[in-house]
C-alpha cells in the first residue's frame, strides 16, 4: 500500500474504532433504528455535500444507480442496524472485536467471486485462527451472562453483510466516481430508514440530550459520510481483503474506549479472543518473500 493509502487506512480505522463507543452512548436515550436513521441522514448530507462541492460526476444509467442503491441497504442500513441493535445487550468492546471478523468473511467471498484475491495456505491458517478467536470470544459472553449470544450473533451477521457488500461493490462500481461511491448508498439507506423506523420502533422521537447529538454527529458526519468515502476509495485502490483489514484497529480502539469511558470489564476470554482474531488478520495478509519479489518483478 502507498503512503496515502496507509494514511487513509489509519484515519478510517480511528473513526470507526470510536464509533462503537458513540453508539453505546447514543442508545442511552434513543433506540437502534432511531439512531441509524439520524446517522445515515447526517451521513447522506455530508457525503452528498462533499460530492457536490467537488463537482463529482454522478452516474446516468439505471443499472449503476441500482447497484449503488442496493449497497445502501446491504452495506449501510442493515449492518448499521444490526450493530446498534446488538450493542443493546453486548459491550462495545465485544462488538468491535466481532466486527473484526469482516476480513475473514471477505476472503471467502473474494475467493469465490474475484480473480485477484484467491485463497492461499496463509489465508486458510488465518481463517482457522479467527474462528478459534470468535469461539473464545463467544465464551466470554456466555460465562459472565452480560453479553447476549443473540446480540453477538447480530454483530457477526453485520460482518457478513459488510464482507459480501465489499466484494460486490469492488466488482460493480469500478467506473463510478470515488466520492459518489460513498455518498450514493447513503441516499437509499436514509430512505429505507425513514420509511421503516417510525413504524417499527416506538417511540421514535428527536433526541433531546446534547451528548446524544454529539454522538450522532460523530456517527453521521465522520462515521458515515466521510468514512464511506474513504472506505470505497480503499476498496478500489487496495482490494477487499486489505480494505477490510481496517477492522484490525477496531478491537484495540473499541476495547480501550469501552474500558475507559464505559467501565466495561476486560476478561481473559476478551483478551485471548482479540489476540487470536488480530493474529489471524496478520497471517491472512502475510506474503512470503517469494511472492513479494514476484510482485516487484511484474
Amino acid at each position: 500500500m502507498k503512503t496515502k493509502d496507509w494514511i487513509i487506512f489509519i484515519l478510517l480505522g480511528s473513526i470507526w474504532s470510536a464509533s462503537f463507543l458513540w453508539i453505546k452512548i447514543a442508545m442511552r436515550e434513543i433506540g437502534p433504528m432511531t439512531l441509524v436513521t439520524f446517522r445515515v441522514t447526517l451521513g447522506m448530507l455530508t457525503g452528498v455535500g462533499i460530492a457536490w462541492l467537488a463537482k463529482a460526476a454522478w452516474p446516468q444509467d439505471r443499472r449503476t444507480w441500482g447497484v449503488l442503491l442496493l449497497l445502501g441497504v446491504t452495506s449501510v442500513a442493515i449492518p448499521f442496524f444490526l450493530i446498534s441493535w446488538g450493542e443493546q445487550t453486548i459491550d462495545s468492546a465485544v462488538a468491535s472485536i466481532l466486527n473484526a471478523t469482516v476480513p475473514l468473511f471477505t476472503i471467502l467471498f473474494a475467493h469465490r467471486f474475484t480473480r485477484d484475491d484467491r485463497m492461499t495456505p496463509y489465508k486458510v491458517a488465518g481463517l482457522i485462527l479467527g474462528f478459534i478467536g470468535v469461539v473464545v470470544l463467544m465464551g466470554h459472553g456466555r460465562l459472565d451472562g452480560h453479553n447476549s449470544p443473540i446480540g453477538q450473533g447480530a454483530v457477526l451477521l453485520a460482518a457478513v453483510f459488510y464482507a459480501a457488500s465489499s466484494v460486490f461493490a469492488r466488482l460493480n462500481t469500478e467506473r463510478v466516481a470515488g466520492l459518489v461511491r460513498g455518498a450514493a448508498p447513503l441516499i437509499s439507506a436514509s430512505a429505507v430508514m425513514w420509511l421503516s423506523a417510525p413504524v417499527i420502533e416506538r417511540p421514535f422521537h428527536w433526541p433531546q440530550q446534547p451528548l446524544t447529538w454529539v454522538a450522532l454527529l460523530w456517527l453521521g458526519v465522520l462515521g458515515s459520510g466521510l468514512a464511506l468515502i474513504l472506505w470505497y476509495y480503499l476498496l478500489h485502490e487496495v482490494g477487499p481483503t486489505r480494505t477490510t483489514m481496517v477492522t484490525y484497529v477496531f478491537p484495540l480502539g473499541g476495547m480501550i474506549l469501552g474500558v475507559i469511558f464505559l467501565d466495561e470489564q476486560v476478561s481473559w476470554q476478551l483478551l485471548t479472543g482479540a489476540t487470536l482474531i488480530i493474529a489471524s488478520l496478520v497471517v491472512v495478509n502475510w506474503k512470503p518473500q517469494r511472492a513479494q519479489t514476484k510482485e516487484r518483478e511484474r
